[in-house]
């Protein structure tokens, strides 16, 4: 009997005077503070719930703390000893494309006017003395006469693919403006990695060259990848210099940023040894500042600044010519590259603002302290989550899932502004923000509903309680909305894991919101655990693919690789809760 009012008791969220008199009726919690009935006048039960709220004060420092630390750590700016771009010290040449914006060099409907462009060549004029185009349709036959105006030299490309007509009417435009700005046009690139791309023969391109040379009397090249020049060197008779693409990201083994320089050093002198009595310039060669990692390729604004400010340090010691890949971020070219495509410009592409001006240092973070702040404030609600739902089930939690908290709350708070910071960068038109976005609010609300379960004891919901028939459909205003998170996380994840797997190259790791999402789940599986009843086939395939999926991509990026080690521990702490999933 007196077992049976202990538990009757325990129901109840607070003490009465009754209690204290009467330690019988006490619930468990009181009992716990009073050893035996005659010691309960000695003993204060109020000063349990006082341990607690030190507890959670301690933890909620902590955390604070943690995430203060962590951004001030990321935010840190880098000062370099050489300014990527400084208007005292312009570079010698770099890459334009006008489009901004919804235009985009994929659609023949696209025409730039006369005053974007001419907006971006007196901006370009300030840092370069030079710019090469790569393409005379789509408005770029005006950029010869706006850059004469501008003070700017032009490197004239000539686009060629598979259609025949299209390359004439480059090419005779290109000619025409070779003879009509002869003090502007300093040479003529017949061809952008048209090998790379097999759209063209070697003996055509070359047959192509020789036909533009006789016709123009500015010095004319072709441009590619430098394996291309060193397995295709019948092009040697046919070109003035050679033009050569360095990439070092997008290399076959890529290389990190730390080392770009000096590979680029090494590809030229080798293509210098192989096309004796040719001038080398380095057509293109840059880093991207957003996107996915390769390998020990890392894109990150820091790392582009170092890039481009070593090679170009390099450059005035060794006396070489160099082109920066590029002016201006091209945002149309994340629909088939990925992030990086979008990514490798010294200025923003929509308000075509410089990335680092002379004398500031650099950050991968120049809104840390914004970040930080929306870490704070989400683990702010973490907690406070976890101290409402207490103090309605006063006793029904102990340290470990106040612990649970602590770490969730931490790592959202740490991974948000970054997650956040994702989305605005990978996600292309309206489906991609919808993808990204939804994934982002998933992993937003997952720490703050997995705190309430970590204290109620609440194991983690399963798809039927969301998605099943009448009668396994939770009621519960709260459950749906956890249940329809984990959902939202798992099939965002699977679709990215797969995406990982069959079509990787321009796939981003979502690992930033993946963490913020998984992580709580994975704390209710090992401190909530499921009761008994079966495992769902829907939770069980999808644990499968993920932990495949890990499998693979941990192999095929290799270790390495740091964003996809973290992005594959992020699939299985996500796998390990639908595996221990019963319905």
């Amino acid at each position: 009997m007196r077992r049976v009012r202990d538990i009757a008791a325990s129901e109840k969220p607070h003490l009465t005077r009754d209690q204290l008199v009467h330690p019988r009726k006490a619930s468990w919690f009181s009992r716990l503070l009073l050893p035996s009935s005659g010691e309960a006048k000695r003993v204060a039960p109020a000063t349990r719930p006082v341990d607690a709220l030190r507890v959670l004060l301690a933890l909620f420092l902590i955390s604070l703390g943690a995430i203060a630390a962590v951004w001030w750590w990321l935010g840190t700016p880098v000062h370099l000893v050489r300014a990527p771009i400084d208007p005292n010290d312009k570079v010698q040449c770099i890459s334009y494309a006008p489009f901004r914006s919804h235009q985009t060099s994929l659609s023949s409907a696209t025409q730039v006017s006369r005053e974007q462009i001419a907006e971006d060549l007196a901006q370009l004029a300030e840092i370069s003395g030079c710019i090469r185009t790569y393409a005379t349709d789509l408005g770029l036959d005006q950029i010869p006469e706006l850059a004469a105006k501008a003070g700017l030299k032009v490197i004239q490309g000539i686009f060629l693919d598979k259609d025949q007509q299209k390359n004439r009417n480059q090419i005779s435009t290109a000619i025409r403006l070779a003879r009509e700005y002869p003090g502007t046009v300093i040479a003529l690139v017949v061809g952008n990695e048209t090998l790379l791309r097999k759209d063209i023969t070697v003996s055509d391109l070359a047959d192509t060259i020789r036909s533009v040379k006789a016709q123009v009397s500015v010095p004319v090249t072709y441009a590619d990848v430098w394996e291309f020049w060193l397995s295709n060197r019948e092009l040697y008779d046919a070109v003035d210099f050679v033009t050569i693409h360095i990439l070092p990201y997008w290399e076959n083994v890529p290389i990190p940023a730390e080392s770009a320089a000096t590979h680029a050093d090494a590809i030229r002198r080798q293509v210098a040894a192989a096309f004796p009595g040719k001038e080398i310039l380095i057509g293109e060669i840059g880093w991207p500042s957003q996107g996915r990692m390769r390998e020990s390729a890392l894109p990150s604004r820091i790392n582009q600044a170092r890039v481009v400010s070593e090679v170009l340090d390099l450059a005035r010691r060794e006396n070489f010519r160099v082109n920066l890949f590029e002016a201006y971020d091209e945002s149309w070219k994340r629909e088939i590259e990925g992030t990086v495509g979008g990514s490798w410009g010294l200025f923003g592409g929509e308000q075509r603002v410089l990335k680092y001006p002379a004398g500031i240092p650099v950050s991968n973070f120049p809104l840390w302290k914004l970040q930080m702040s929306g870490g704070i404030a989400l683990a702010t609600l973490v907690f406070a989550a976890a101290w409402l739902t207490s103090r309605r089930k006063p006793g029904s939690s102990g340290l470990a899932s106040w612990l649970g908290v602590a770490i969730s709350a931490s790592t959202a708070g740490i991974l948000f502004g970054v997650a956040a910071q994702k989305v605005f960068f990978e996600s292309v038109g309206a489906g991609g923000w919808l993808l990204w976005s939804s994934l982002l609010a998933a992993a937003t609300v997952s720490p703050v509903l997995g705190a309430n379960a970590l204290m109620s004891g609440r194991p983690p919901p399963s798809f039927q309680e969301l998605l099943g028939p009448k009668g396994y459909r939770t009621e519960s205003m709260l459950m749906t909305m956890h249940g329809l998170a984990l959902i939202v996380t798992v099939v965002i994840g699977t679709a990215t894991a797969l995406g990982l797997v069959f079509d990787p190259r321009h796939i981003d790791f979502p690992f930033a919101a993946l963490t913020m999402a998984a992580l709580p789940f994975a704390a209710m599986t090992l401190l909530n655990p499921p009761g008994k009843g079966s495992r769902p086939v829907a939770e069980s395939l999808f644990a499968g693919v993920l932990v495949g999926a890990a499998i693979y991509v941990t192999f095929n990026e290799g270790t390495a690789n740091w964003q996809s080690m973290w992005t594959c521990a992020a699939y299985l702490l996500l796998a390990l809760t639908l595996w221990r999933a019963r319905a």
